[in-house]
């Protein structure tokens, strides 16, 4: 059975987390995905602690499924060797920050002229137009610029960084999105393109209905902590043995399955809560009165009750819970592979699944350089003793 993106061959210049987030996606879609690091060092993350003999965690979960080939793209031997892969390839990707790949030489403009038919992806903090496109930026800079950390903590409290690198991963998602969309439109033209992915602009895209409130009323929304502005109950309560459960009365016949779960019966038709716009308009007392019931059960008895009712609820998992719980396992999001070196490392699980097409999920992270000679021969063109001198360039 086929992997869905079988006979495509992605030349990945990418670093650090967004643009590998993004290769390792169509690795595991069946892509044929060429890293590209610096001899000597390789990717940034390779260095990131903690390691398992000897090897980055950070950089094994972002990085199966790929090829590594050593090349100094500062020497002319190598982007000699980096234009040939290009003729060959179908897609670029690259999150330098903007000038970065001109002064290389394997930019967009140099690379269409060797294959007119590639699909070159760009994935950066803040574009490659307008005014702010060379800054440096981090995820946590464009959290903030981008209004996700507007919206997330306690009120009265500071502004908190979503617990992930979310724009970096997202602005991988992002970038995926449009490979594919390039892709597709090349079967119909022949022609590759270019597609720049700011991380700015895909953490903006998110505000969706956020932005559509501010729109309607002008007003910018507070930071609410867990709960929802026009939806009470709609947040976590902390429970007897200290655990939280989220709690999602998302309208009134669920507000009553509540009540019955929690035997508070006689809140169903109180007319200070009878109504989705009454419990926002008495949120305040609701809440603090909820807070306090929520204690005199644990989480799982909590959960317990209110499922049998049919209630939306669920736990916060630390990490360790989330790759203990049954459904997360049975559903395949956590995976072991083989590792040449390392032994078996465990993985998470790819979130597409297919009816008729499979994953190609069970190539392990490459160590630096480690395919460099296969490639340069069996794509490239490379001999033996061509490969030899470049190593004695120290292009490779």
């Amino acid at each position: 059975m086929p992997s869905p993106l079988e006979g495509i061959r992605v030349l990945d210049l990418s670093r650090v987390l967004a643009g590998p987030f993004c290769s390792m996606t169509l690795a595991d879609l069946g892509a044929e995905v060429i890293k590209v690091e610096i001899p000597g060092r390789g990717d940034d993350t390779r260095a990131y602690p903690p390691f398992v003999n000897g090897a980055s965690s950070y950089f094994m979960s972002i990085n199966r499924g790929k090829k590594s080939v050593g090349l100094d793209l500062k020497t002319d031997e190598a982007r000699e060797a980096f234009h040939r892969l290009a003729e060959r390839c179908d897609v670029i990707l690259e999150n330098f920050r903007p000038g970065v790949t001109e002064r290389l030489g394997v930019d967009y403009g140099t690379i269409r002229k060797v294959n007119p038919s590639i699909v070159y992806c760009s994935i950066s903090s803040f574009g490659q137009t307008g005014p702010y496109k060379s800054w440096p930026g981090y995820d946590l800079i464009v959290q903030g610029m981008g209004g996700l950390m507007g919206i997330t903590g306690e009120p009265g409290r500071p502004p908190v960084r979503i617990g992930v690198a979310v724009t970096d991963i997202g602005a991988g998602m992002w970038a995926v999105i449009g490979i594919l969309s390039a892709l597709r439109a090349r079967e119909r033209t022949g022609s590759g393109q270019y597609i720049d992915v700011s991380m700015l602009d895909c953490s903006v895209a998110w505000m969706t209905y956020v932005a559509g409130n501010y729109f309607a009323t002008g007003t910018a929304p507070p930071r609410m902590g867990s709960a929802h502005p026009s939806i009470v109950p709609y947040q976590g309560f902390e429970t007897k043995d200290g655990k939280y459960i989220l709690i999602a009365a998302g309208n009134d016949r669920l507000w009553a399955l509540l009540c019955k779960g929690m035997g508070l019966e006689k809140w169903i038709d109180d007319p200070r809560y009878a109504t989705a716009e009454k419990r926002v308009e008495n949120r305040e007392e609701l809440i603090q009165a909820l807070e306090g019931e929520f204690k005199r059960l644990t989480r799982e008895e909590w959960l317990k009750r209110l499922r049998e009712l049919g209630f939306p609820c669920g736990p916060v998992y630390t990490v360790d819970e989330i790759f203990s719980d049954p459904h997360v396992l049975q559903r395949g999001m956590l995976m072991e592979i083989e590792h040449e070196e390392i032994g078996r490392i465990k993985q998470i699980g790819p979130a597409l699944k297919f009816s008729e097409t499979r994953s190609a999920t069970g190539i392990p992270p490459p160590n630096l350089g480690e395919h460099t000679e296969e490639v340069l021969m069996s794509i490239a063109g490379y001999s033996e003793k061509e490969i030899e001198d470049m190593r004695l360039a120290g292009a490779i």
